[in-house]
């Protein structure tokens, strides 16, 4: 089959189950599902897959030429992609997408090709620099559910303690995820708990990985930024191959990416020496506003092994190791500063906090068809383990004395850990039933869940945060060690049905019990009328529940500054109870979307919604307070916040989606696509005690309210040409959570161009040059008395939406075989 063949094939094979929106970009065009070469290639050797196995996105391929906006496909548990309702929009970003954004990994890819999502290249200060984060439409990181290959991923041990955007969150990591594993990725623009799991009041993204029988790819790609730094080298690769003759698969990926840092904060403001010589020194000293130096390894394999009888064994793991550096607050060396040793450091110090991380997931099951029904079991592990140091720092406490009788020459230390895990096991069926009244089967879908969490905390050694601590992150101390667990019980069904041949209705339950809290009941009413085969509306209304994490519930962490410390308690804490902590409850929401789906013409295809989503008792840090004692375990602590249910919050929101394909006979194929997406974030009521002008920004105005973009892909004979233009809308920063830093300031709105070109010297050979941020756009500069409050670190954004390192420009290379 040709490559423009398999495109249509794939396209053709997400308009019929009526749920595809093209993403932004090359997309829809790049290639077939590898799922939908396993089954031609089962087919060729007559083992054929029967019907009802098959993913409802391959199903809907027996019929290329036609193409249906609407349509209904069954909900097999065989198919790796999430419930294709089509009453419910989800958009499709293949693989060969996320490669043409030129971006590394898989987070700032997928914000790159989808409008809906925001990301931030540094979400914030200190061990929140580890771990990027992202929102879909508007909402908390924790508020999407993570699938991979349909099931649930695990979480991070990352709780982004630090003030700065989606501050409290700890989300799934897919980052770490090899970008050449991916087949495509379904983003789920419904807030469908019901449907996919808790946990999506915004939404859904299920990562699908390839099912390739044969074939591979090996990728290199080299990037810098114009400004001269952030050197990084990326190495990717596949490789799939046959199990038996039955249609079994193995596909196995690896990636290895090693990123040397950026540096973009300002000149610093205060006293660097005494006398003279202060007043000629280097000011470039601070390397807080970067990206860090980091070096991240990751594997996968995905893996179905038929077993006779019609039972399927399958696998599906992921391991990847990330080693980082970030750079915290410079500490100048002048007679003021007690937390400099001009022994050890004549110069000044700039500390860095180090992360060693391994992580795990291995998803294994059986698959089988008993009794009419489509079953699926399986039992899935995971675990994030983040080891925490601290080097070119100093504990200025035992050089003083004070008591300490520890080595006052250390310059490194040891941290402590964050371990988190999450075993699954469950039970999934499906079937589709005929009626006889009704004018389409009913298609049936249930399952049962068991999870077993942990959250663990280890000290840090005693000269990490004994006294002072270590410059410029203590270790956890005794206080902060915890070790909590939780079982989670789940049951769910949903139910699809027509009750025309043109009116389709979906109905879905969740219950949910939970060890350390209540029950909880979430529920789905989706419809969706298809005028003809070209024209659809849908509506939906959804309730959701999301639950805190243990991390939320027990984490613990220090936050030092020249003169003061924060630290972030948690609420189950004496200390956190002391100034209003309560128990932490879950956030419950309810959602009303209403949306249109058409095919006006062949090869033109829109869709776009308009969407309300309220949320109950959100939760986010609070606001910090004054404390100004010496505690027990701690030291002296200048304010303290903690994680709470703080707002009742709403968002009004939409989405348009649309492209449109070209061919010529003359001059190739070109394809137009444009995304628009907006979400008004309001607070309907907070608990005032507990908030304060930083917290609420961070909820309403930390992301960009809106995203536009458009592209054009433009493929002649051997060569290909993708241009896209990104706006994004205007945010708030602000540089700290007290002081002069609480200020709101107005990143103002920015176009951002990327575009490469690609060339293939042979058919299987591709090499490209391109450069994201083309024409260099960097984010507005903070205003100087803003910068000013923290020394002159502050010279951009540390969220901007689109960075704050300039223009990036990248080569790359790929060999398919």
């Amino acid at each position: 089959m040709s490559g423009l063949s398999k495109r249509k094939l794939y396209l053709v094979a997400g308009v019929a189950f009526g749920t595809f929106v093209p993403a932004v970009g090359d997309a829809a065009t790049a290639t077939v599902s590898s799922a939908q070469k396993h089954y031609r290639i089962a087919a060729d050797k007559k083992a054929p897959a029967p019907r009802h196995a098959m993913p409802a996105a391959l199903q809907a391929s027996s019929h290329p030429e036609e193409i249906h906006v609407g349509g209904h496909q069954t909900n097999s548990v065989f198919s790796p992609s999430t419930p294709q309702h089509s009453t419910t929009q989800v958009t499709v970003v293949t693989g060969a997408e996320l490669l043409k954004t030129g971006q590394s990994n898989v987070l700032s890819a997928l914000a790159q090709a989808n409008p809906a999502i925001t990301t931030a290249a540094l979400p914030g200060g200190g061990a929140s620099s580890f771990v990027q984060t992202m929102q879909l439409r508007g909402q908390s990181p924790d508020d999407t559910l993570i699938l991979v290959n349909g099931h649930r991923r695990h979480i991070g041990a990352n709780f982004n303690a630090n003030a700065g955007t989606n501050w409290g969150s700890e989300p799934a990591d897919i980052s770490l995820i090899p970008i050449t594993a991916i087949d495509h990725i379904e983003v789920v623009t419904e807030g469908a708990s019901a449907l996919y799991g808790q946990d999506a009041i915004a939404g859904a993204v299920n990562i699908v990985l390839k099912r390739d029988t044969h074939g591979g790819t090996i990728n290199f790609k080299n990037s810098g930024y114009y400004a001269g730094d952030g050197q990084a080298l990326d190495g990717s690769a596949s490789y799939a191959m046959a199990l038996g003759n039955k249609g079994g698969y193995l596909d196995l990926a690896a990636q290895v990416t090693h990123q040397l840092p950026t540096t973009r904060g300002g000149d610093y403001y205060g006293d660097l020496f005494d006398g003279a010589r202060n007043n000629t020194a280097d000011r470039n000293v601070q390397r807080g506003l970067g990206l860090p130096k980091s070096t991240l390894e990751t594997l996968s394999e995905n893996m179905s092994v038929p077993l006779g009888d019609g039972f399927n064994f399958y696998s599906t793991s992921t391991f990847s190791h990330r080693r980082a550096n970030v750079a915290e607050t410079f500490r100048a060396n002048a007679d003021n500063n007690i937390w400099v040793n001009p022994s050890l450091y004549p110069n000044g110090d700039q500390p860095y906090i180090t992360m060693d991380q391994y992580d795990f997931e291995t998803d294994n099951g059986i698959r089988t068809r008993k009794f009419g029904f489509a079953w699926d079991a399986y039992v899935t592990f995971g675990r994030d383990q983040q080891t925490y140091g601290t080097k070119d720092s100093e504990n200025a406490s035992l050089a003083s004395g004070g008591g300490y009788a520890y080595d006052p020459t250390q310059t490194s230390f040891y941290d402590g850990k964050s371990i988190s895990t999450e075993l699954t096991t469950g039970l999934r069926g499906s079937r589709s039933f005929h009626t006889g009244f009704l004018p389409r089967n009913i298609n049936l879908r249930f399952g049962a869940e068991y999870r077993h969490d942990t959250f663990q905390m280890t000290e840090g050694e005693t000269n990490s945060w004994s006294g002072q601590g270590a410059t410029d992150h203590p270790g956890n101390p005794a206080l902060a060690v915890s070790n909590t667990n939780r079982d989670v019980y789940e049951g769910f069904a949903n139910l699809d049905f027509y009750v025309t041949k043109k009116w389709e209705w979906t109905l879905g339950g969740r219950v949910s019990n939970y060890s350390n809290m209540a029950t909880v009941e979430t529920g789905s009413v989706g419809t969706r009328y298809n005028f003809n085969k070209r024209w659809a509306i849908r509506a939906n209304i959804n309730s959701g529940y999301r639950p805190p994490t243990l991390g939320e519930i027990s984490y613990f962490y220090s936050a030092p500054y020249p003169g003061y410390t924060v630290d972030q308690v948690p609420s189950n804490s004496a200390l956190a109870k002391s100034y209003g902590a309560t128990t932490l409850k879950g956030e419950y929401s309810r959602s009303y979307t209403i949306g249109i789906d058409a095919t006006p013409v062949d090869g033109f295809h829109l869709a776009g919604n308009l969407y309300y989503i309220a949320i109950n008792d959100r939760m986010g840090s609070s606001r910090s307070f004054d404390v100004d004692q010496y505690i027990n375990g701690l030291g002296t602590v200048s304010s303290i916040s903690y994680y709470a249910n703080l707002y009742n919050t709403q968002t009004f929101g939409g989405d348009l989606t649309a492209d449109y394909t070209l061919n010529t006979h003359r001059y190739g194929k070109f394809r137009f696509a444009m995304g628009i997406n907006f979400s008004d974030n309001e607070i309907r009521s907070s608990k005032s005690n507990l908030v304060n002008e930083y917290t609420k920004e961070m909820v309403l105005h930390a992301a960009p309210k809106n995203r536009e973009q458009i592209s054009v892909n433009w493929q002649y004979k051997k060569w290909s040409v993708f241009v896209q233009e990104m706006r994004y809308g205007s945010m708030t920063y602000m540089a700290a959570p007290t002081g002069p830093g609480d200020v709101p300031f107005e990143q103002n709105p920015a176009l951002i161009t990327n575009m490469e070109i690609d060339y293939k010297p042979v058919p299987r050979w591709t090499i490209g040059v391109g450069a994201n941020n083309l024409g260099n756009k960097y984010p507005t500069r903070v205003a100087p008395g803003i910068a000013q409050s923290q020394l002159g670190l502050a010279k951009y954004a540390s969220y901007s939406p689109y960075g704050f390192n300039g223009g990036m420009y990248y080569v790359k290379t790929s060999l398919d075989f």
